[in-house]
């Protein structure tokens, strides 16, 4: 939480307590980290990746009271009309032009923040790519859990809160959690802060590995929405970020849990599909794509597309041409 001493010549440093939950919870996420960049043409291949940022853009918007389907969403991304609320569709428009240049922004620049915001609020309010020039709170529901400092104040509490960010030793992984804290609490604009705020933290942890610029994080926060706004509140209380910054962490890690365990059901499943292809040309090398297709009911393009893996393995030979040709299976 910010302290509102514009006067004071001291570097800011956010109240925060490192703790060994906090500890181990870095360490356990760098280890898995490790496990998916082995993976990483997998975790960032273009389907996937835009699946994965399809979902962060609705579930980032959800939590803002967005009523549109992942089904909706994806429609509007791929050009067609729908049927739904003006807003809703200007939201997820402008979500997906921001993130599309989240590659390009610099996390510790003012201005690439202020742009984000333009971007993510452009016609949805006037003031959008500009610091609020009145007072806010935050609502959960119904509810104000939080009273934001006053608006003549958020100039320089922002200049202090990137200045901290850029140069703290802190592990990203914590620097990203507590400036997303930092930033709810000072809550600089009208309106797009929660929004802004958690892309910014997926901003930084960008930079440090990119992985992290295709991981839906924001489906966990999605569902940890009554908890994520509790957390924020206690800490307002307590005057230090720790508990939201273990909550964001335990998010970031069920997330990377989760793609991993999706990862592993999927070479089980693709395991599978190879070894009941290998099976079906091991009796009858001569069998054509569209035999194997209607044995297996896969689409012939799916079988190509297994066929091409076991060939790149090197598992699986095409000798001849493919009307007179047959197959030919390399032992390990």
């Amino acid at each position: 939480m910010q302290q509102e001493n514009k006067n004071s010549n001291k570097k800011y440093t956010p109240p925060f307590t490192l703790n060994e939950e906090i500890v181990n919870l870095v360490a356990e996420i760098c280890e898995k980290i490790g496990s998916l960049n082995a993976h990483q043409s997998n975790i960032i291949h273009p389907k996937l990746r835009k699946e994965n940022r399809i979902r962060t853009i609705q579930s980032s918007l959800a939590i803002e009271n967005n009523s549109l389907s992942i089904e909706q969403v994806t429609a509007i991304l791929n050009g067609k009309h729908i049927l739904g609320n003006l807003r809703e569709i200007q939201e997820v428009k402008n979500a997906f032009e921001a993130y599309d240049i989240i590659l390009t922004l610099d996390p510790y620049k003012e201005k690439d923040l202020l742009l984000a915001h333009r971007l993510m609020m452009k016609d949805l309010v006037k003031d959008n790519g500009e610091y609020r020039s009145s007072g806010v709170g935050i609502f959960n529901g119904k509810e104000m859990v939080h009273v934001a400092p006053p608006s003549e104040n958020v100039p320089y509490l922002m200049k202090d809160l990137m200045q901290w960010t850029k140069s703290s030793k802190l592990h990203p992984l914590i620097k990203s959690c507590i400036f997303h804290y930092e930033f709810e609490f000072i809550h600089p604009f009208l309106d797009g802060n929660g929004r802004i705020g958690r892309m910014w933290q997926t901003l930084i942890l960008t930079k440090w590995n990119e992985i992290f610029a295709f991981l839906p994080v924001e489906t966990i926060v999605k569902d940890n929405q009554k908890e994520y706004y509790k957390i924020l509140s206690i800490c307002d209380n307590r005057a230090d970020s720790s508990l939201f910054v273990s909550f964001m962490l335990k998010t970031l890690l069920d997330t990377i849990r989760k793609i991993i365990k999706e990862r592993k059901s999927n070479q089980k499943s693709n395991q599978k599909s190879n070894q009941k292809i290998l099976d079906i040309i091991n009796k009858d090398n001569k069998i054509t794509i569209k035999e194997i297709s209607k044995k297996t009911s896969m689409s012939e393009s799916g079988v190509k597309k297994i066929i091409k893996v076991l060939k790149e393995e090197s598992v699986l030979l095409r000798i001849g041409s493919d009307r007179n040709g047959y197959w030919q299976i390399k032992t390990r």
